[in-house]
């Protein structure tokens, strides 16, 4: 099976990251209502106030770890090309000796060929 593309995945990653920050928010929301030394605009106030601390925080640890993500994948890409490179250089070379080794052959037997036809006319 093919794995999906890793940029879906840090999406996910992402919303999910959102959702559970949501979710904090509207608890601390719940439980700063329990409070009841503070008035209930003041208590909604603080609420509103931390869930949205929380949200960015989140948001700021998501866009973190998707630039992370996005230089690892960098990384890796470059590392690949290189190898691919270097493995195409070393091929090239190979293919090049092999030729000229060949080369050499094809000219001894040529050589020979002679050497055996003078002698045969003598």
């Amino acid at each position: 099976m093919d794995k999906p593309p890793r940029r879906m995945s840090m999406r996910s990653d992402l919303l999910k990251k959102l959702a559970m920050a949501m979710l904090l928010g509207m608890t601390a929301f719940g439980i700063a209502a329990c409070d009841s030394d503070d008035g209930p605009a003041e208590e909604a106030g603080e609420s509103v106030d931390d869930a949205a601390d929380e949200t960015g925080d989140a948001m700021d640890d998501a866009a973190d770890e998707t630039g992370d993500a996005m230089d690892d994948a960098q990384d890796s890409a470059e590392n690949a090309a290189d190898e691919t490179g270097d493995a195409m250089d070393n091929a090239a070379d190979e293919t090049g000796e092999a030729m000229d080794d060949a080369g050499d052959e094809m000219e001894e037997a040529g050589d020979d060929m002679e050497d055996e036809a003078e002698d045969a006319r003598n």
